[in-house]
């Protein structure tokens, strides 16, 4: 039995080593497209920072890892997959058969269709050699714009700022990070952010770049005219699918899979951020492009390919992210469901914020700020959907009284699908 992987990020090496671990005799090829050792994407703005080196990003530290547990390594950009016969073809013109395929493709960042995107001092933040040209580019003192305030650009944007740069933030939403918070949660980012001595360009978009000597001259839409000396695109990415058209693989805006990681085509499966997976508790296709989320589905993806059956019983669906050191987290439906009801706290002082999002007595989704101790609980009542009864009112007139609605309602094993 040959088990292909294509991409080898977190999700491939996991589900490879949990296959190996579950099918010793068979033959496992690990496939990635760029010429560095298997690293993590997410370590990438802890090398920006200096926080570690490069062979700090990679999954596996001990030389020959890979070789001791027989997994083997290709290099190589896959161009098509005929799932029909079985086989892989390379963008060289090879070929790469397989009895069983996992799709790690991961996702890839999307370019805006602005005039000078394509500038030299123009980057994306994605790959290592993105990260090599930035560290070089992005010295102290540099003028640095940034396209995009959401979740990944976050991140970046707190890498970048660690580097003794100029840095303003061009964000189209009215919002930092509006596919994960809403209005009252992301203008509170924003305040915190600017307080730290970064512009931010909200309900604004880049419209045009062009050389200006050895600068940018960054045009945006309300008419500013920004000059820097790079720029960087955060505007969001894309799962990498298109390279699955005229395969027989269902595809929506990722692969579509059953509980089991299985897509339309027995003995394919797909996990990670290109996975639109069935969340069993909501009925719906979720692509949460997460790395906990990530873990999971490698790790039932290779189960089930290693001939274990083995659902996914939930996508996870939260973030949690460090904005130079405000901690904002996001679960389930935050924006709230038709018919639903909701509560908010807002604390700007101190900047705190709770907002919960309610179908009938269930809370179904949340955002919060500076509330780190509320964490776990928001995740366990949400993802258990645990039916509050009278407390739901009590939440209503004090949202944070979590604690103690939890401790009323999830502790009690029925509330989890257990039968006493």
């Amino acid at each position: 039995m040959q088990h292909v992987i294509l991409g080898n990020g977190p999700t491939g090496v996991i589900a490879a080593e949990i296959i190996r671990k579950n099918a010793p005799n068979d033959a496992i090829v690990l496939v990635g497209d760029e010429p560095e050792p298997p690293y993590s994407r997410m370590a990438i703005p802890y090398m920006l920072m200096g926080n570690i080196p490069e062979a700090g990003t990679y999954l596996r530290k001990t030389p020959g890892h890979f070789d001791a547990q027989r997994i083997t390594l290709r290099t190589g950009r896959v161009a098509a997959v005929d799932a029909a016969a079985r086989t892989l073809r390379f963008a060289d013109g090879s070929a790469l058969a397989f009895d069983r395929l996992l799709l790690a493709t991961g996702s890839s960042p999307m370019s805006p269709p602005i005039p000078g995107a394509d500038l030299p001092g123009v980057y994306h933040c994605w790959t290592m050699a993105d990260a090599r040209k930035i560290i070089e580019a992005a010295q102290p003192g540099a003028r640095v714009l940034q396209m995009g305030a959401g979740f990944i650009g976050c991140i970046i944007m707190e890498a970048l700022a660690s580097r003794g740069i100029t840095l303003s933030v061009v964000e189209m939403g009215d919002r930092m990070v509006p596919r994960m918070m809403g209005e009252g949660a992301g203008g509170m980012i924003k305040r915190w952010v600017e307080s730290k001595g970064i512009t931010v360009h909200t309900s604004s978009r880049v419209e045009a770049i062009t050389q200006s000597g050895k600068a940018l001259s960054v045009r945006l839409s309300g008419g500013t005219t920004v000059e820097v000396d790079l720029v960087i695109s955060a505007t969001g990415v894309k799962p990498n699918v298109d390279f699955l058209k005229g395969s027989g693989i269902t595809c929506d805006h990722g692969v579509i899979t059953d509980e089991y990681l299985q897509t339309s085509v027995p003995g394919v499966y797909a996990a990670g951020d290109c996975a639109e997976a069935l969340d069993l508790p909501s009925g719906k296709h979720v692509v949460s492009a997460v790395q906990p989320n990530a873990a999971d589905q490698a790790y039932c993806a290779a189960l089930n390919m290693a001939g274990k059956k083995t659902a996914l019983h939930g996508v996870t669906q939260i973030n949690v992210l460090d904005t130079l050191g405000l901690i904002s987290s996001s679960f389930g439906e935050w924006n709230g469901v038709p018919g639903g009801d909701h509560v908010e706290m807002t604390d700007n002082d101190n900047f705190r914020y709770l907002r919960l999002e309610f179908s009938d007595d269930v809370l179904v989704g949340a955002n919060s700020i500076g509330l780190t101790d509320h964490v776990g609980v928001l995740r366990g009542l949400i993802q258990a959907r645990v039916k509050l009864g009278a407390w739901k009112e009590k939440l209503l007139a004090d949202p944070l009284s979590l604690p103690e609605a939890y401790l009323a309602c999830a502790q009690d094993q029925s509330a989890w699908g257990v039968r006493r």
